[in-house]
């Protein structure tokens, strides 16, 4: 049975043999690369850490966009019986500073010139380094070795000892640490999660029970790998022998979509937000008897969407119905995600129920699951066979879930980490009685299906005593195509309120529209029409609430919330306690009689 990574990458080895195992984009191409040139790839990466002093146990740093490299490295690592420490290339250099030294890592793999710099300007300050390595070969500053270089070592090495790699991938245990990864940090400073090659590898066989995908798939890589979602789906992948193609970037993942044609895509909810809310957007502005095709159409796909989600026949003519729909509008949409998806996954935040409902009638099947770094990462997940909209699914194969009084999520099982790195009050507090204490509230419904309700430290108490969860207040205001970001407040107030980020492309389209001028977007929140427009979307996305829960006023913000400024988490995560206090002056004003 197949127990640590470096087993799992010597199955994938033997087991799948593929011209393109991996793939990335090159000269306006996508370049495949087979499985034997992983393998080989990986072994003299792997020998030629070793020849540069990687000792079990030794901490490695990889600092680098998604890229087959930075899974070859991940591997080699692994397979040497060292600990890979991801960092986020969004962070700054203070903050790459804090991880690197926190952790103990002493070979630091960056990617290029450009995130090099972010660790050139804190060079002097990490003393424990002993090597840095840079993964392209152009621009190297003096002094850095590359990746190149090492495998070159490597190769040598393997000629001398042809049975080296295998000795030390066999000599790897299941309880031997695999990675520390640095939580996002949304209430202090980030805390390194010790995840094990059994946290690892007990996950994807969890994931491999509740969800199906085989060595003919292809998915798209996008998610960044220091995720450890994208991380551990990484994993599960290559251990069935699917093949994985990498996005160049974030905004070229739509085109990336079309080129590579993938069968499955990991994500989180503000893509399918995003999707959403242009696919909508660009409905409004057809003609209305296209208008009323695409609605008809949505209709039906609801109408069969439902009765399949309750094991219902469809009945013979709305079957009919359904087959001109996909003809008229759902198969235009479905090809501009490449025209293969067998289904997508949606982590890391709550996905809104609207939108889960709006890909299921077209066809696509969102399977959202539920969990935290801290348990590697996958606790619940939906399934084909059990998909709840609205929920997180049941808990995955060897996983406990149960409910604190106070209705906090508690977990136990092979997934949930030794403990945070050089903190031990934190674990102890984190794994009292023999349980993960996640801090999300939450409650399983009738069927066993886990609903999450809110962040533990983020449930708003207005002055009237009602608990109000932002969360899903936030993600149905990000279903309006007008709307980018939203943090909802209200805490010992007498009503919500909400601090809004307009989608600036569309609002200023919006405002020339109807004539009305402003000098810059500062200008443009402050006009009145404009302030009224947006709470009519506001209103318009929100229309279920319970009264204490409705949004009575608004603030227009004229940027985005930045992670350069400590406003948001690298997963996009906002730091809710950090923006009410910096917006303090914004909020007070809200609420002036």
């Amino acid at each position: 049975m197949v127990e640590t990574l470096s087993q799992v990458f010597l199955n994938t080895c033997r087991t799948y043999v593929k011209d393109d195992l991996l793939s990335a984009k090159k000269d306006g191409r996508y370049v495949p690369i087979p499985t034997a040139e992983f393998e080989r790839r990986v072994r003299r990466l792997s020998l030629g850490l070793h020849e540069i002093g990687l000792e079990p146990g030794g901490k490695v740093v990889i600092f680098s966009e998604n890229r087959p490299e930075w899974v070859m490295t991940d591997f080699a690592v692994l397979c040497a019986g060292g600990v890979t420490v991801p960092i986020y290339t969004s962070l700054m250099p203070e903050q790459v500073k804090y991880i690197i030294n926190d952790s103990d890592a002493e070979i630091v793999v960056c990617s290029g010139p450009g995130l090099w710099a972010k660790v050139a300007a804190v060079r002097a300050e990490l003393p424990k380094v002993r090597r840095f390595v840079m993964i392209e070969e152009e621009g190297v500053p003096a002094g850095l070795t590359t990746l190149s270089e090492i495998a070159s070592r490597g190769e040598a090495a393997e000629a001398a000892d042809p049975g080296a790699f295998e000795a030390r991938a066999a000599s790897i245990k299941p309880e031997d640490l695999a990675s520390i990864i640095y939580t996002s940090g949304t209430t202090g400073i980030p805390k390194g999660v010790m995840l094990t090659h059994r946290n690892f590898v007990s996950n994807s066989r969890a994931l491999d029970k509740v969800t199906d995908f085989v060595h003919t798939d292809t998915i798209l890589s996008f998610l960044p790998l220091s995720h450890v979602l994208e991380r551990m789906t990484t994993f599960s992948f290559l251990y069935k022998g699917a093949s994985i193609a990498y996005a160049e970037s974030v905004d070229t993942v739509a085109e990336n979509l079309i080129e590579v044609r993938p069968t499955i895509m990991i994500s989180v909810p503000r893509l399918f937000d995003k999707i959403y809310a242009k696919v909508i957007d660009n409905v409004l502005s057809q003609p209305r008897l296209k208008r009323r095709i695409f609605f008809w159409a949505l209709g039906v796909g609801k109408a069969c969407g439902a009765r399949k989600l309750r094991g219902v026949p469809v009945p013979r003519g709305l079957a009919v119905r359904r087959r001109l729909a996909e003809r008229l509008v759902f198969g235009k949409i479905i090809e501009k995600t490449g025209g293969r998806v067998k289904f997508f996954v949606s982590g890391g935040a709550p996905l809104s129920r609207d939108v889960a409902e709006f890909f299921y009638a077209l066809g696509i099947t969102i399977l959202e699951g539920y969990g935290l770094t801290e348990t590697s990462p996958v606790l619940t997940c939906n399934t084909f066979d059990r998909l709840r909209f609205g929920t997180v699914g049941p808990p995955v194969p060897g996983v406990e879930i149960r409910i604190a009084p106070d209705g906090e999520i508690l977990a136990r099982g092979p997934n949930v980490m030794r403990g945070y790195y050089k903190l031990e009050t934190e674990t102890r507090e984190a794994l009292e009685g023999g349980w993960f204490h996640t801090g999300d509230i939450g409650h399983f419904d009738a069927d066993g299906f886990l609903v999450i309700t809110d962040r533990k430290k983020d449930l708003i108490v207005t002055a009237g005593g009602k608990n109000v969860a932002p969360q899903p207040i936030e993600n149905l205001l990000k279903t309006s195509p007008y709307i980018e970001s939203a943090v909802v407040v209200g805490a010992s107030r007498k009503f919500i309120s909400a601090l809004i980020v307009p989608a600036f492309e569309k609002l200023e389209a919006y405002a020339r529209s109807r004539g009305l001028s402003f000098a810059d977007r500062q200008e443009l929140c402050g006009l009145e029409p404009v302030r009224e427009f947006m709470m009519a979307e506001v209103n318009r996305t929100t229309p279920g609430l319970a009264s204490y829960e409705r949004i009575k006023r608004i603030a227009l913000l004229d940027r985005d919330f930045d992670i350069e400024a400590g406003e948001v988490t690298p997963t996009l995560k906002v730091k809710r306690s950090f923006v009410e206090k910096k917006y303090a002056p914004v909020i007070d004003a809200l609420y002036v009689d």
